[in-house]
């Protein structure tokens, strides 16, 4: 978000850049004006949404594009379950507008406070061997290139364009619209609760495989872990939500409050880290309810961390796993914040971390007041070893040689750069390091 004085700075205040402009567009048309202005004067120009990216991905040395008036329902195809939003829109905002049309999102990460175009053009995905990511979900897109035009992609237009564009690291232009294919709003029954380690992965293939959405989190320094299993249900389904002092106790008192003091209390005492884990492990969770889809998916997340989180090949993530418990203990780290396990079905994005191959995702946190250097180069070099792929907004270390070697696509996308954007009006430091100057 942008602070006074002019300095942005993201979420997990891992980046941060003074713009030399900041534009609040609120129609396609000024962006394309901004584009073109920029473009006039050799000024990079980039659009940000909620800085949700813990990369540099957003980073506008430029002018900064804040599209957060960029908002809203541009039209809806009830009968093929379509929806066109605009770019800026948040998705926490997204069910109250598909609400009237019967109409939900098929599947969102556990963070709803990213706008549509940032969450699908750094790859954001949920969870479900079965469900892919949401730029799985785009069916078509619109975008202002470097000339300033409009350029539409859906299945009368530049069809074959919509693999690369529907996840396209904001390098390709300034997404503007985003058309989306929706379901039947559905409920879901969850069941989150505490088990043992042990007993989770020794099942965890048929669990990821019976569930519609399986993720297990698990606390270092402990022998639990903490399970999400959802069960999608029709509309008309009975719900039992949580009661309102039920969910402030479980996401508000203990997910945020005292989830807070103990990151304060492990970053000043970090031998209090294994007795905090343990209390964690049998604190949280282990509730049952059902309830609209976006209000079981989405999780409110008030303490600042840093992450890093690696796709692999599902059939490594076990292995990749159990690497990771081993050096945590072999380094003797004090470790606060649980590892995340989820999982995804193959998709064709070009860029997608899940492209071509059924995936599961690791995913390793940090107090945002830690240093994560040392963690996360450990656990990067684990996941390279087991074939992985690094989540484009989330913390890596990779460029574009590695990342050539992991992405049969890549050469294809960076074609198209060349095409749409030859003088790299959209770049970065970021993208010039994952993409190429």
């Amino acid at each position: 978000m942008t602070r006074p004085g002019g300095v942005w700075r993201n979420w997990g205040r891992s980046e941060s850049v003074r713009p030399q402009r900041i534009e609040f567009p609120r129609t396609v048309e000024a962006v394309q004006r901004a584009v073109t202005a920029a473009a006039a004067r050799r000024m990079p120009i980039k659009a940000v949404g909620a800085g949700h990216s813990f990369t540099g991905i957003a980073v506008a040395p430029g002018v900064l594009l804040e599209l957060r008036d960029l908002t809203g329902l541009v039209s809806v195809d009830r009968e093929r379950g379509r929806v066109t939003l605009l770019a800026g829109t948040r998705l926490h905002q997204v069910p109250a507008l598909l609400a009237p049309h019967g109409l939900a999102m098929e599947n969102l990460g556990d963070i709803d406070r990213q706008s549509i175009a940032g969450a699908i053009s750094t790859g954001t995905h949920g969870t479900g061997a079965r469900f892919g990511g949401i730029a799985a979900q785009v069916v078509g897109a619109a975008l202002v290139t470097a000339s300033g035009d409009l350029l539409r992609i859906d299945e009368h237009e530049n069809r074959e364009l919509l693999p690369a564009v529907s996840l396209g690291l904001g390098a390709l232009g300034i997404l503007v619209e985003v058309t989306l294919q929706c379901v039947p709003a559905f409920v879901i029954h969850a069941v989150e609760q505490p088990e043992a380690l042990d007993t989770v992965l020794s099942g965890l293939d048929d669990r990821v495989a019976a569930a519609d959405h399986f993720e297990f989190y698990w606390f270092p320094h402990t022998d639990r872990a903490m399970t999400k299993t959802n069960t999608r249900l029709p509309e008309s389904a009975p719900r039992h939500p949580l009661s309102p002092v039920g969910k402030w106790v479980d996401d508000t008192l203990v997910g945020s409050g005292l989830h807070q003091v103990a990151c304060t209390a492990g970053t000043l005492v970090p031998a209090l880290v294994p007795p905090i884990n343990r209390l964690s492990a049998k604190v949280w969770g282990d509730r049952e309810f059902t309830d609209a889809s976006a209000r079981v998916f989405a999780t409110s997340r008030s303490v600042r961390f840093r992450e890093m989180e690696y796709a692999l090949p599902v059939e490594n993530v076990r292995p990749a796993f159990d690497a990771v418990r081993a050096l945590i203990s072999d380094r003797g780290w004090r470790i606060g914040f649980p590892v995340e396990v989820r999982f995804a079905a193959p998709d064709d994005r070009w860029l997608s971390t899940a492209h071509g191959r059924a995936s599961g995702y690791i995913a390793v946190h940090r107090y945002w007041r830690d240093d994560p250097t040392e963690y996360f180069a450990a656990v990067e070099q684990i996941m390279l070893g087991f074939g992985g792929r690094p989540h484009w907004g989330k913390m890596h270390t990779l460029g574009a040689d590695a990342l050539r070697e992991r992405y049969p696509r890549f050469d294809d996308f960076t074609a198209l750069r060349d095409r749409l954007d030859p003088e790299r009006l959209f770049r970065n430091a970021y993208l010039d390091r994952v993409l190429g100057g």
